[in-house]
């Protein structure tokens, strides 16, 4: 026996310096640098100025803290959709943006104050405010540095702010078109009110928590009816909000609801039919008389004090609707003034058997149902319940008391329901209702509807100053029914809920349940609270006439407020100011000056007017002549379709007819590991800092690109582990890519016509993920782009093609034409592949580009490749074209490569056989056409010593008995002692020696 050679430098292994060990945390912040001194933003907007615009408008998020995983998932996805719309060859700028009025802002002043001890209340305005926008402006620093180290292309040094003196002068300029459409209004109703942070609220800044409140049934005395029998009875109401007893002043009824009027306690009483049951069960009959309970001597007594024997006794059964005209009495009667006033019993289509009695306490005060029934019947509002949520201090009862919101003062043994069961009124008192209750997502305390003057947005006011459209082309749509385009040849002018409702209609949802979300949201919304009782935000800029109460409309004041504003921003708007604003037409004295803030949604909600029209940002114009949405796309979490989704749709369908965004694409909200939500207090919060310092933004970003985003999802150390492993994955492939072409040059390259069915075929299957990926990123299914990428390198090509061809790559001799064939596959996969990932893993993508290209510019600045076209003759299919029928055939050579190396692998863990190299297959030919591949050709696609054809479905493994190559270790025929050269080693060793 001869003795054995060592070949391996003879054999053409893949060299590349790119390392396995990704590094990321020390890689990445240098990458950034590079990117920033070499001003890549910019060199983007350069090489796309010209093609065709992708928009995609920056919700601006609060700065007012760290960025957490919230923000972090929605900036990836914000740059995966301006990176992959650039890749395509778009002009897509991005301009980050900042929320920086507001109560967020200035409750954390405040908590600042109150550490100190200081009150705000007597610091003067402008320093308070100040304090503010140095406060946001810090938090706007600090997160924008955050957002960069993730990898976020834009325009981070010249950011939007809603603080900066030009984006509140067109805030303030979008007030007044609002003002000077007539589509603003001052009136009195009750709106969510935070007694707390003392400002009205919008339905965006309230959440719903689970509460246990004190729920009471409380006795009207009937003193008027038409029916006889009620004049003495008691009308009975239960609430869960003991707190508005003190300002009732009706009672409603269901006209078409049942009543059961019966005797008990030597008393009359009044509810629903369907409700007699469960109240008797909360009014503990047969365990404790009905509002007191035993003597001293142990027997039963009722209200008055007297025992009570007899069961509750039946009387009548009265239709609601002939309770009209019924009078009753406030129980706290015998205070005077205001209790002394009659109280109606008024119909109420609102009024139900769901729960209760079937009677409702009308406090227009704190009510919506309550005040709009109330003043359809001329009962006005007594603005009872100060800002802090206390009894005014002239109040009959319990004046200067509260908060209305403190349990202990609704409690059973509280103010309130002392005295009450003191008076007789009170039937039953317990703390224990379960309901769901509004809370301030800021403060976290309850809120409550108040009734305030404030300043409104009418929702179903014909807008005169829009243009109708004809039915025929864009059909206002009211209530679902559209008007038939025969009927008319223009419609009136819509109102705003109309106009948002066609809006909604007209622009594309990702997902689509996000049209009926908003859509639901809109058409049952009230009219939009413009005003906030605040100090850090943007004016309402009006001046109101003391004696008729309108507000003025003057272009040239108004001209001359929006220049205050731009020249000194908020602090334009003070009393100091006030005459030079309203110039010599007008005197100072007749006019009020409105104090209130802006609800900070309209701030947000004009930021489209501010960003995308101002021309502050050239590459955001859209041509001149260009009417319409301004946006491509609006991009925030769900949350948003009663946030900044719906706040900008109505002040952009107010002022200019239609929505500002063609689409809007929603995300879901990231939970922890075990899909609760995360919270401080549970110690389950992720941060994407800490993540980054450990594994780099790349994992985060591959995260949050794998995630189906459009739902709620999850994020946990084990999720990220799974992360990082497909990360590696790709890594890997990269590098595999890097080192197979070492020193690949032009004249290597084969044209696709001359290469071997195999790399045709793989070519095949990147043309279709090329198509995948295209319309991912149309449908913005990100989800799919990274799954379909990441199946592709791992299945088509580590555990298939690279798999197969790496025995050509090391031994076939370069000049052979198969393996040119492989390594110009390789470099098409190269391109193609640095590109699809470069919109994911921004880092990882720029470190291999530099790998291969040290001396190029950055991966970001490319364009979407060429894929080559694959032509085949048509096989046996007259269905399939020749591409299509090429992939059928090697399909079927992938599920029979499949099922040899399932018999493959015992063997080889029951160490018969070291590798496949070692065995001999006998494949049958009802597992593979034996016309698709020849012996030779099967062998070397399964990665085996030799096959053989037989017949049937049976694979069967054996181990080959050839000697092994000393070079490629295969054990072939030819090779006549284990560690001599095959005949093609034999060709290829001689003349690299």
């Amino acid at each position: 026996m001869t003795e054995q050679r060592d070949y391996r430098s003879t054999v053409f292994l893949p060299k590349t310096d790119f390392p396995m060990k990704a590094g990321l945390p020390q890689k990445e912040p240098g990458i950034l640098t590079r990117w920033q001194s070499e001003k890549i933003y910019e060199k983007t907007r350069d090489a796309r100025r010209g093609r065709d615009k992708f928009v995609l408008h920056d919700g601006p998020p609060y700065a007012n803290g760290d960025m957490h995983i919230g923000h972090a998932l929605n900036h990836i996805l914000k740059d995966m959709v301006v990176r992959t719309q650039t890749l395509l060859g778009k002009d897509a700028p991005y301009v980050p943006g900042w929320d920086c009025h507001g109560l967020p802002i200035e409750w954390k002043v405040e908590e600042e104050y109150r550490k100190k001890k200081k009150n705000k209340d007597e610091v003067p305005a402008e320093e308070f405010r100040a304090e503010c926008r140095a406060y946001a402006q810090n938090w706007v620093n600090v997160q924008r540095e955050q957002l960069k180290r993730l990898g976020i292309n834009g325009d981070w040094d010249n950011p939007y702010l809603t603080m900066d003196f030009q984006a509140e002068a067109t805030i303030v300029g979008e007030l007044l078109k609002f003002a000077e459409n007539g589509m603003l209004y001052r009136g009195a109703k009750p709106v969510m009110w935070s007694p707390v942070e003392k400002t009205a609220l919008a339905e965006a800044e309230v959440e719903y928590e689970d509460i246990t409140s004190t729920q009471i049934d409380v006795a009207f005395e009937i003193v008027e009816s038409k029916v006889p029998e009620l004049v003495g009875a008691h009308a009975v109401i239960w609430t869960t909000t003991p707190w508005t007893i003190p300002v009732n002043q009706a009672l409603a009824y269901g006209p078409e609801v049942e009543y059961r009027l019966f005797a008990l306690s030597g008393r009359k009483f009044l509810i629903a039919a369907d409700l007699f049951a469960s109240a008797m069960v909360r009014w503990q009959l047969g365990q404790r008389p009905i509002g007191a309970g035993l003597d001293e001597d142990g027997n039963r007594i009722g209200v008055d004090g007297n025992p009570v024997a007899e069961l509750p006794e039946f009387l009548a059964t009265i239709k609601g609707s002939d309770l009209a005209g019924t009078i009753a009495r406030h129980p706290m009667h015998a205070l005077g003034g205001f209790f002394v006033e009659p109280r109606p019993l008024l119909a109420g289509d609102f009024v139900t058997t769901e729960s209760g009695t079937g009677l409702v306490h009308m406090a227009p005060d704190h009510g919506e149902d309550d005040f709009d029934l109330c003043k359809a019947n001329g009962i006005n509002p007594k603005f009872v319940v100060e800002a802090d949520g206390k009894y005014r201090e002239d109040w009959l009862w319990l004046a200067g008391q509260g908060s209305v919101i403190n349990p202990k003062f609704n409690a059973p043994d509280g103010p309130i329901c002392s005295d009450l069961r003191e008076a007789g009124g009170l039937l039953a008192a317990s703390a224990d209702y379960k309901h769901s209750y509004p809370h301030s997502w800021r403060s976290k305390a309850k809120v409550i509807y108040r009734c305030t003057p404030q300043w409104f947005v009418p929702m179903d006011k014909a807008m005169t100053h829009i243009s109708p459209k004809t039915p025929a082309d864009k059909r206002w749509e009211n209530e679902g029914g559209a008007i038939d385009p025969a009927e008319e040849n223009l419609m009136d002018a819509p109102t705003l809920r109309q106009a948002a409702l066609q809006a909604i209609a007209e622009t594309r949802f990702v997902p689509d349940k996000g049209r009926n979300r908003i859509g639901a949201m809109v058409e049952g919304r009230p009219d939009w609270v413009l005003s906030r009782q605040r100090a850090w935000g943007v004016p309402i800029t009006l001046f109101v006439h003391r004696k008729t109460g309108e507000y003025l409309v003057d272009p040239a004041v108004n001209e001359r407020i929006r220049a205050a504003i731009l020249a000194k921003g908020v602090d334009g708007w003070s009393d100091e100011a006030a005459q030079d604003l309203l110039g010599n037409g007008y005197n100072a004295d007749d006019y009020e000056r409105v104090a209130d803030i802006l609800d900070v949604w309209f701030d947000s909600g004009s930021t489209h007017a501010f960003v995308l029209e101002s021309g502050r940002w050239p590459d955001l114009l859209r041509p001149e002549g260009y009417t319409g949405p301004k946006a491509d796309l609006y991009l925030e979490g769900s949350d948003q379709h009663r946030g900044w989704f719906q706040s900008s749709l109505l002040e952009s369908c107010a002022t200019r007819g239609h929505a500002p965004y063609k689409a809007v694409l929603t995300h879901g909200f990231t939970m922890d590991a075990k899909g609760m939500k995360m919270s401080k207090s549970l110690g389950n919060t992720i941060s994407p800092l800490k993540v980054m310092e450990t594994n780099g933004a790349d994992i985060i970003r591959l995260w949050a690109l794998s995630v189906d985003f459009t739902e709620d999802h999850r994020i946990g150390d084990e999720i990220l582990k799974g992360v990082a492993d497909q990360y590696r994955k790709l890594r890997n492939t990269l590098r595999y890519l890097l080192g197979a072409l070492d020193g690949f040059d032009e004249a290597e390259r084969l044209p696709v016509s001359e290469m071997p069915e195999l790399e045709r075929y793989v070519l095949a299957l990147l043309g279709k993920l090329d198509a995948t990926l295209r319309g991912a990123i149309d449908a913005f299914d990100f989800n799919t782009y990274v799954r379909s990428l990441l199946d592709f390198c791992n299945e088509d090509l580590s555990a298939f093609f690279f798999d197969i061809r790496k025995d050509c790559l090391y031994c076939d001799a370069p000049t052979d034409p198969k393996r040119r064939a492989y390594r110009t596959v390789l470099d098409t996969l190269f391109h193609a592949l640095i590109r699809y990932a470069a919109p994911v893993i921004v880092f990882t993508a720029e470190e291999t580009w530099g790998s291969r290209y040290p001396d190029g510019d950055s991966v970001h600045l490319l364009e979407w490749p060429e894929v080559p076209a694959v032509d085949h003759e048509p096989g046996d299919n007259p269905d399939l074209d020749g591409a299509h029928d090429l992939e059928r055939k090697w399909d079927r050579l992938r599920v029979a490569r499949a099922k040899v190396t399932e018999q493959i692998e015992p063997l080889r863990r029951e160490k018969v056989i070291g590798s496949g190299l070692q065995a001999k297959v006998e494949l049958g030919d009802a597992v593979l056409p034996v016309g698709d591949f020849s012996e030779a050709d099967l062998a070397e696609l399964f990665i085996t010593g030799t096959v053989t054809r037989g017949q049937g479905e049976e694979v069967t493994v054996t181990p080959s008995t050839d000697h092994k190559c000393g070079r490629c270790w295969r054990h072939l025929p030819e090779v006549t002692e284990d560690g001599a050269l095959c005949d093609r080693c034999d060709d290829v060793v001689e003349p690299v020696e």
